[in-house]
């Protein structure tokens, strides 16, 4: 068994919560199958008995009884009556089973949406650094609709399908043989199709599925950088660009209709010639007398209910196409084993006092986003409790990724890293990030009230912690002087509030936070001297012991550090004080110089 066909079970097994409900639909659609069987059965009666003043069949003699049914005006009401009543049956059994198949189809869809937005969540940063985010939102709001495919578009109506056609042949079988036996002739054709036309049909739907995540992408990327496209003029750019992936979906799609298109209507064509033939087989033997004018209704009204399934088996083939390409994407995506892993056994990691740091230590750590191209080589340093580390060094000399390591966005290649002597992939996941702060260069603002953003990490803060932690990172002033104070709702990603601002909010959530080891990512980055010195002024009553790793490029934030460890290449140069590394005359000292001999702005 292939892993496609794996992944079909896969997906079968995820619908068994909603067992019942599905169970229900295809009840539901049967029971509307056996009323549109009866349909037919009244009109044959009036056709081949009330017309012709003939007494009814032993079977049904029972009908006799009803009242008014001795006259044939009577009878004629009744069986009339009876049409009507399986027509509201079939309507109502409709309705119903419509409300239930959509409601089970959306609990199915998010279902696996929500196990796919996990997983996603839980994949490491490599992964998604290269993978564009608007793809991946295709794969989780729209390809997650697979399963509802699968199930209700493709399982229920091919049981049913098949259900009723083994029903309605054995019935055509018991009022004609001949002409059942020939309405089989165009099952082989169909199987033929189906194999000429299933693979293409489900190349092209993943095709199509693939090009709209792109488009989503290149939208996403678009909106996400409007700010610099504006700036620098390229609007008309990226619409060309977005024109251009949006004519590619649009080939993709024509083709994928084509495709379709071509099954349908030589599908249709061998059905459309099945009907005539035994149309012209059954008028043949009603003209030699060998059928009754009645039966000849019923069974070329049941040509319809045996052609309808075997149409509906054929066109399932389309439906499959559909979810199969919207399946694959999300296997691919779940089936991605790039996440940090929790070890089975792993432990919570223990508490510490308030305001008192853990132990940190690299011990000869290598890391690559991809394989062989480290980013880090064998990076060996300590920071002890309480201590402040810096962290310098050229633009992609491994700062960042430092970091991203401490927080386990992703493991080491080779060696470890530990808190007070304990590796940490030995930690719960949860409890360790628990333990850890950050400030970021770029703060990211929710679109929610500013008591809500600075208590983002601790949402069961009190409102008192709140407005303590704005007091010390001097949030407090210009948080009281907005609309709602504390309760103003912040635009997206924060637009609404000025760059020292988001970085007041930030270090107040670190402070409520109150981790023992702390992240400051170029707190002062962009800032101007007298917010710069807000800033500084807060980060230094954030540190105290805490241990901190504070990333600096500008090195008025780092002077002060207890040590300084300076990277080049994702390799450790030099390693020091201020004043130490200064007269050592190295890279740092470089740095230095060249700082200094840029006037501040």
């Amino acid at each position: 068994m292939g892993d496609r066909d794996w992944w079909w079970w896969r997906l079968l097994l995820m619908a068994r919560p909603r067992a019942g409900a599905i169970g229900l639909v295809l009840l539901l659609s049967l029971l509307g199958v056996g009323l549109n069987l009866l349909k037919p059965w009244p009109l044959k009666l009036v056709v081949d008995y009330v017309l012709p003043g003939k007494p009814l069949p032993p079977s049904l003699q029972a009908m006799m009884h009803l009242p008014g049914a001795e006259s044939r005006e009577g009878l004629l009401a009744w069986l009339t009556a009876s049409t009507v009543l399986a027509f509201l049956l079939g309507w109502a059994t409709s309705v119903v089973e419509r409300y239930v198949q959509i409601d089970t189809g959306g609990r199915l869809t998010y279902g696996l949406a929500a196990q796919a937005f996990s997983h996603l969540q839980r994949l490491s940063l490599t992964f998604h650094s290269r993978q564009p985010t608007g793809d991946l939102v295709k794969r989780v709001a729209v390809d997650s609709r697979c399963i509802q495919t699968l199930v209700m578009d493709v399982a229920v109506p091919g049981i049913v399908a098949v259900v009723t056609l083994v029903t309605v042949f054995a019935i055509s079988w018991q009022l004609n043989p001949t002409l059942a036996l020939a309405s089989l002739l165009v099952i082989p054709l169909l199987a033929l199709l189906l194999k000429v036309y299933a693979q293409p049909m489900m190349d092209r739907e993943y095709e199509q599925a693939n090009a709209q995540g792109d488009l989503m992408a290149h939208a996403e990327r678009v909106l996400t950088g409007l700010p610099i496209i504006q700036a620098f003029g390229r609007e008309d750019a990226a619409a060309a660009q977005f024109v251009e992936t949006a004519q590619r979906v649009g080939r993709s799609y024509l083709r994928n209709i084509s495709v379709g298109l071509q099954y349908r209507v030589l599908s249709g064509t061998v059905i459309a010639a099945g009907t005539a033939l035994l149309v012209a087989l059954g008028g043949q033997q009603a003209l030699a007398g060998r059928i009754l004018l009645g039966d000849l209704l019923i069974f070329l009204s049941y040509v319809a209910f045996l052609y309808a399934p075997l149409e509906t088996i054929a066109y399932l083939a389309t439906s499959y196409a559909s979810a199969a390409a919207g399946a694959h994407r999300v296997r691919d995506l779940i089936a991605s084993g790039e996440h940090v892993h929790e070890v089975s056994n792993a432990e919570r990691m223990p508490s510490t006092a308030p305001g008192h740091g853990i132990t940190v230590r690299f011990e000869d750590v290598s890391f690559g986003y991809e394989a062989g191209r480290e980013v880090l080589h064998h990076v060996t340093f300590a920071a002890a409790a309480g201590e402040t580390i810096a962290l310098v060094g050229p633009t992609g000399a491994g700062k960042t990724t430092v970091v991203g390591l401490l927080l386990r966005l992703f493991d080491p290649d080779e060696g470890r890293i530990t808190f007070d002597g304990q590796d940490i992939r030995q930690y719960q996941l949860a409890s360790l990030r628990e333990r850890v702060s950050i400030v970021l260069q770029d703060p990211f603002m929710l679109p929610m009230s500013v008591a809500e953003n600075i208590a983002y990490a601790r949402p069961d803060a009190a409102r008192h912690e709140v407005i303590a932690a704005a007091r010390d990172a001097h949030a407090e002033e210009f948080i009281e002087q907005m609309p709602n104070g504390y309760e103003t709702v912040l635009g997206e990603r924060g637009t609404t509030l000025s760059g020292g601002q988001r970085q007041r909010l930030a270090i107040a959530r670190a402070f409520l936070k109150d981790a023992p080891i702390l992240i400051l990512d170029e707190p002062t980055s962009a800032l101007d001297t007298i917010t710069e010195a807000l800033v500084l002024d807060a980060t230094h009553r954030l540190t105290r012991g805490r241990t901190t790793f504070i990333i600096g490029h500008r090195l008025s934030t780092v002077l002060h550090a207890d040590r300084i460890v300076v990277l080049d290449s994702g390799r450790i140069v030099e390693s020091g004080t201020h004043n130490e590394l200064v007269t050592a005359g190295g890279l740092y000292s470089r740095l230095y110089a060249i700082q200094r001999a840029i006037p501040e702005s």
